[in-house]
């Protein structure tokens, strides 16, 4: 049992060089167990570190420092954390909708008769405009300004919104366009894994730096010691306004690396295997912490790729400590000598700095030991992150999907089909495709291009390949999007980039490209023969993600692999293909090429790294981050607190959350006689639910758009309408791979609008119910939600009149979404789901939640059948903690916030 002490008796300080730096001692509460902080994993420490400084005997008590003190490894932790980071980051797309809620906020409040300034971020906000270049322009030198110059001409609306929140709210800053993608910023130079920030009294408050973003793979960071994790806008913007986030204390499982890694073997491989294993062991919603004797072996650049995937393993972050290898990379990347000696200082002093070879092991929850010399080349696929196929496997496990029944891991081919070519002319070239063959090879942010070891190694593949005489077909789609412009320095200063560029990976932007669908159209001809004959392509990219129809609508086989592997299939032109004893592809003289040929040696990356990244080009590049781009700069706004919202816009709208909002909250009340709106299987991602990638023309969203006058041409992509909540909403849950059982029979965003026994699209039912006065549910399997940290999938369902989810399984950041919208998120007993109950999705649903429900309280459903036979059953009630409870009582956290303010 611990007695917390005065706050202020915890806070200690150090000098250097003339200046006294305070910090809150771990140390302090060792008062009643002795040296109990060092049993405690790195990440708990972070965490503990936070509510000692911020305890304020509201929001954040010495209950909850009490509770997270007596953390133990045995599953029994009690309690929950009220989590308030240093500061939020945001990329475009999901940041867009968040400035857009600000700004309704502001409204709302002026409306009611308050002041609408009191609408600000009151921690630091970065944005990183990311996400809206698309590969239009591909396999062509000016491929980077010509993308360029399109991006600008769709988004200017978007962009002038963004300019215009700079100027009027405080803590808030724009990393313009083609700077880089948020997560390379993000570790490159927005970091600064100790926060100093300056008293009255002259001293300087270290602190850990810690921050929520609004994008799932936030998690790289984690990589420097910088604890945070990706929320939904809506989470995002409660911490940007100080609402603490409130998540149960967590379990931590703790992987041990051993030894390292072989010579064939990449980061990217170990993040796939550590996805692997990792899915395997069900770790959602936990804590994973990586430790021991191996991480020395392992780059920081290596340890950002593993963490960038732990939304893809499920954790809620993949933490390393920081150690010497930290400290290097903070030198390295051009960090001030001054503020690294502090932050070192400082993290050694609070015990918060970690020695691997040397330090007693930390208790977890679980250990996973994973030896590092046993990774092999990998790639995952076809449709998930988590199917790991080594790369001597791959072509064995591609034929076999291709036979296997369409599902998660089969396309359920004929046999006509598997064995059939398809003839294709371009450029006057001949082609004959089957299965498999490359439609998409995109070396693309996010996982891997913050690395310089598997970039120099896909540029010396590349320069190998082309000397040798080998061409990538002309019907692959090529691309090159590094992270940051810092990829782009090293490439060329190792003389390597205009081999890539020979073979067709062209620079086409700093940003999300590929992975996030932005991979553009493919060659007319290529698009057509895919049509015509149902050819099944392949996508092979150097991502997180290849769920289906994410990548590109009409490539339905995606695969994630090291960008060497990316240059590699791109030139087979095929992944029906055995890398290690099938020629790549036929050189100058008829000579084949294989594998060993092209493959360089692990020293021979070395030396490239060792000669060519150096801190001056990090430097060089970011001393201009916030002014370099010159049309952003040209951007022409107000500086007025309200926006000044446009009728015709089709980009940024006024949503309508707060439309018969009350200013005292009214009691939630049983929801009577839910209609289905579809009834899932498992693994439901929130890319099937949210609008994401092109919006189709015959689409409901594509229908709106046309109406409102704009052109196919000018329909951009959803994640560019994210402002616009007609757009979105019809865009909810309607994937073209989404299926509903309640239409078994196709795929695609459809169902039964029940009343008529008609099938129509989700989004047309949804407003038939509304009109009706009939409120919705969802039924679902496990991993309901899985995936990117998208906000509109919970936003979209609300607006469409969503009452309830009732799942086997959340993924962690869905859940927590759908809380804040006010949708009520229930969770079937073990054991039992929607077929086990014998529930069709013809029911009408009738939920007893009312205002004495409590965290993972059980709530009664009665499910009334056409028939009139009436099933009952138990579900758990998915409030993981009380503020959930407050959320979903206020109807949601903006109403909350709002409430508040007033």
């Amino acid at each position: 049992m611990f007695l917390i002490t005065n706050k202020q008796a915890s806070k200690t300080f150090f000098e250097m060089k003339d200046q006294k730096y305070h910090y809150y001692s771990l140390a302090s509460l060792e008062t009643e167990q002795p040296q109990f902080i060092s049993t405690l994993p790195f990440s708990i420490r972070v965490l503990l570190e936070s509510l000692l400084r911020q305890e304020n005997g509201t929001g954040i008590t010495q209950e909850h420092i009490k509770d997270l003190a007596e953390w133990s490894s045995e599953h029994n932790n009690k309690g929950e954390v009220p989590f308030k980071p240093a500061r939020v980051i945001l990329q475009d797309f999901t940041g867009v909708p968040a400035i857009v809620d600000l700004a309704s906020l502001r409204k709302t409040i002026a409306d009611f008769g308050g002041d609408p300034t009191t609408i600000n971020p009151e921690v630091p906000v970065d944005l990183v405009v990311d996400h809206s270049v698309q590969v239009d322009v591909a396999g062509v030198k000016q491929a980077l300004q010509l993308n360029m110059k399109m991006e600008f001409q769709r988004n200017q609306e978007r962009y002038r919104f963004l300019s215009w929140a700079q100027k009027v709210f405080d803590n808030y800053r724009v990393v313009p366009p083609a700077t880089g993608i948020v997560h390379q910023v993000n570790i490159e130079y927005l970091a600064t894994v100790v926060t100093q920030k300056k008293q009255e009294d002259g001293t300087i408050l270290l602190y850990p730096d810690t921050l929520v973003g609004t994008d799932s793979h936030t998690t790289m960071v984690n990589a420097l010691g910088v604890l945070g994790w990706g929320v939904g806008g809506i989470e995002a913007e409660a911490s940007m306004l100080g609402e603490p986030s409130y998540f149960p204390i967590p379990d931590v499982v703790g992987v041990r690396f051993v030894n390292e890694l072989s010579q064939g073997a990449t980061a990217t491989d170990l993040a796939l295997k550590v996805t692997q294993v990792l899915r395997e062991q069900k770790v959602v919603g936990k804590f994973v912490e990586f430790f021991g004797a191996g991480l020395v072996s392992l780059s920081l650049a290596d340890r950002a790729t593993v963490a960038n995937m732990a939304p893809e393993y499920g954790a809620t972050c993949g933490f390393f400590p920081v150690d010497d290898e930290t400290i290097r990379y903070l030198r390295l990347t051009g960090r001030e000598d001054k503020t690294v000696a502090i932050a070192k200082r400082y993290l050694k002093e609070n015990q918060l700095f970690y020695d691997p070879v040397n330090d007693q092991e930390p208790s977890y929850t679980k250990v996973i030991e994973i030896d590092l010399s046993e990774i092999q080349a990998n790639l995952a696929g076809p449709k998930r992150p988590q199917d790991l196929v080594p790369l001597s496997e791959m072509k064995t496990a591609f034929e076999h999907a291709v036979k296997a029944p369409a599902g998660l891991q089969g396309f359920g081919l004929s046999e006509k089909q598997q064995t059939e070519s398809v003839k294709l002319e371009l450029e006057g070239i001949q082609h004959q495709l089957k299965p498999g063959a490359v439609a998409i090879a995109a070396i693309t942010s996010c996982t891997n291009t913050s690395n310089p070891f598997v970039m120099l190694s896909a540029g010396l593949v590349a320069k190998k390949a082309a000397l040798l005489g080998l061409n990538v077909p002309n019907y692959v789609k090529t691309s090159l999007a590094p992270g940051s412009k810092v990829v782009t320095a090293y490439l060329k200063k190792a003389g390597l980039l205009p081999y890539l560029e020979q073979l067709g990976f062209h620079l086409v932007g700093y940003g999300c490209t590929t992975c996030i669908g932005n991979s553009g159209a493919l060659k007319p001809e290529v698009e057509e023969v895919i049509k015509e004959n149902d050819l099944l392509t392949a996508g092979v990219l150097s991502g997180n993600r290849n769920f289906e129809g994410r990548i590109h609508p009409l490539v339905k086989a995606n695969y994630l692999a090291s960008p060497p592997l990316v240059v590699l299939y791109a030139l087979a032109g095929t992944v029906d293909i055995d890398v290690f004893n099938e020629p790549i592809g036929i050189g100058e003289n008829d000579i084949p090429i294989y594998f060993n040929d092209l493959w360089p040696s692990r020293d021979e990356i070395q030396a490239l790294i060792d000669e060519c990244v150096t801190p001056e080009l990090y430097q060089e590049e970011y001393a201009r981050v916030f002014s370099d781009n010159e049309e952003w700069n040209e951007i022409e706004t107000n500086d007025e607190p309200l926006y000044g919202w446009e009728e015709e816009s089709t980009y940024i709208a006024n949503p309508p959350y707060f439309t018969g909002m009350t200013k005292e909250r009214e009691p939630r009340k049983p929801l009577r006689k839910l209609a289905v709106l579809a009834k899932f299987g498992d693994s439901v991602t929130t890319d099937h639910i949210s609008p994401a990638g092109s919006i189709q023309k015959n689409s409901p969203a594509g229908q709106y758009l046309i109406n409102r006058g704009v052109g196919v041409r000018e329909f951009n992509s959803y994640g560019a309408r994210r402002g616009h909540h007609e757009v979105m909403m019809r865009g909810t849950l309607a994937n073209i791979r989404i299926r509903n059982q309640l239409v078994p029979d196709i795929e695609g965003g459809y169902t039964i609008f029940a009343p008529k026994q008609e099938k129509m699209a989700i989004y047309d039912a949804a407003m038939n119910y509304q009109k009706q006065g009939t409120k919705l549910v969802i039924l679902a399997g496990d991993d309901y939600g899985m995936g990117s940290s998208r906000d509109w999938a919970a936003k979209g369902v609300q607006l469409l009149g969503v009452e309830a989810v009732i799942a086997k399984s959340y993924e962690r950041i869905h859940r927590s979404n759908l809380v804040m919208m006010g949708v009520l998120p229930l969770q079937f007993k073990p054991g039992e789901d929607a077929d086990s109950l014998g529930l069709t999705g013809t029911e009408l649903f009738d939920i007893d939640i009312d205002e004495t429900k409590g965290i993972l309280d059980t709530v009664n459903v009665a499910a009334s059948k056409p028939n009139g036979e009436t099933i009952q059953f138990e579900t758990i009630l998915r409030f993981d903690s009380a503020v959930d409870i407050t959320y979903y009582q206020h109807g949601g956290i903006l109403p909350m916030v709002i409430r508040k303010k007033l």
